[in-house]
């Protein structure tokens, strides 16, 4: 990139080259935000997976201020709909796992009006059951919270005492 370049045009370069060396150091400098926006309003995670770069995903996605779910502005997609996009299956996978894993939200709709789920091709039943378990594993989850307290010992759930 030209010298001039501020680091969010250079995380953005490196989502789209999986340039780990150079995304680190801009890590490292600061002075960046990993959810800036390009024109479209992809974010560099929307850039890294349309791009399929999946060395610079995991560490976009391990930032702590990373939004997994973030929506552009023409398609009204988020990563994990680009994700489900790729043509390649085992990428796809690779990107839709990382994606759920980190917490992607798989009921949000583009501007058709479809989740990342209805895009998935019906061929590929690997990623339809990594679709399957993220729901299964939501609901457990919400069982989870919803019954926290049955036990009706005090603080049980809450990792803190109420006096």
């Amino acid at each position: 990139m030209a010298d001039g370049a501020s680091n969010n045009e250079r995380l953005r370069a490196a989502a789209r080259e999986d340039n780990v060396e150079n995304l680190l150091e801009i890590f490292e400098q600061g002075n960046f935000d990993i959810n800036c926006v390009d024109g479209l309003g992809n974010t560099p995670l929307h850039i890294a997976v349309a791009q399929g770069s999946t060395d610079v995903l995991e560490h976009i996605l391990s930032h702590d201020e990373c939004d997994v779910d973030p929506i552009n502005r023409v398609e009204k997609a988020t990563p994990l709909h680009l994700a489900v996009q790729v043509q390649h299956p085992q990428l796809r996978r690779h990107l839709v796992e990382s994606l759920l894993e980190a917490g992607a939200d798989t009921k949000i709709r583009d501007r058709n009006g479809e989740t990342a789920k209805d895009l998935v091709p019906l061929s590929d039943t690997e990623t339809l059951e990594l679709f399957r378990k993220a729901a299964a594993q939501a609901s457990v989850s919400q069982d989870d919270v919803a019954n926290d307290d049955d036990d009706d010992e005090p603080g049980s759930g809450s990792g803190s005492d109420s006096d």
